[in-house]
């Protein structure tokens, strides 16, 4: 008895408590970024004046177009980046699998569909597939031993071999 459980009710009124800060900490949080993307939005677009003469107007306009391409480009390089560093993690995770040694193989999926479709599938309709993989084999003769055209009547090489002389024969001849 040396661990005290708590009360269901005691579990409930913690619980009720951390949800209250999680909630009042999420609050402030919001505000928070409010406040900040203000403060960014004031220190990088000023306030927009028009200009009464069309000679200015095009100038700010220049201006204008100076500023979106300079934040192009900064969106550009942020974005290269984190393609990169998600290529990255997304190798680091195949490693992880790799070491920890647990790969699931994937359940494959029963295809209904011969050699040649699954081939032209593949390689368009461009190419013409044939499966007939005999066409291209080379062509081979066999070629006839000598001992079978030496070897004439089977019984008689058979009542040669036949007894001790036969056996020793045999012998003298791989000998």
């Amino acid at each position: 008895m040396s661990e005290k459980k708590m009360t269901n009710s005691r579990k409930h009124h913690l619980k009720s408590l951390m949800l209250s800060i999680a909630a009042s900490m999420l609050e402030a949080e919001a505000a928070e970024t409010e406040q900040e993307r203000d403060r960014y939005m004031e220190e990088n677009c000023p306030s927009l004046s028009l200009p009464g003469s069309t000679q200015e107007l095009q100038d700010l306009c220049k201006k204008l177009h100076q500023k979106i391409d300079a934040v192009d480009e900064e969106r550009y390089d942020i974005h290269a980046k984190v393609s990169k560093c998600n290529k990255e993690i997304d190798d680091l995770k195949i490693k992880v699998i790799d070491l920890k040694g647990k790969f699931k193989k994937p359940a494959l999926k029963k295809v209904r569909m011969s050699a040649d479709a699954m081939l032209q599938a593949l390689l368009g309709s461009k190419h013409k597939v044939n499966m007939d993989l005999r066409a291209n084999l080379k062509q081979v003769k066999k070629e006839v031993k000598e001992e079978e055209k030496d070897a004439g009547d089977w019984r008689k090489n058979i009542e040669d071999k036949a007894g001790m002389d036969g056996r020793k024969k045999i012998f003298e001849t791989e000998a």
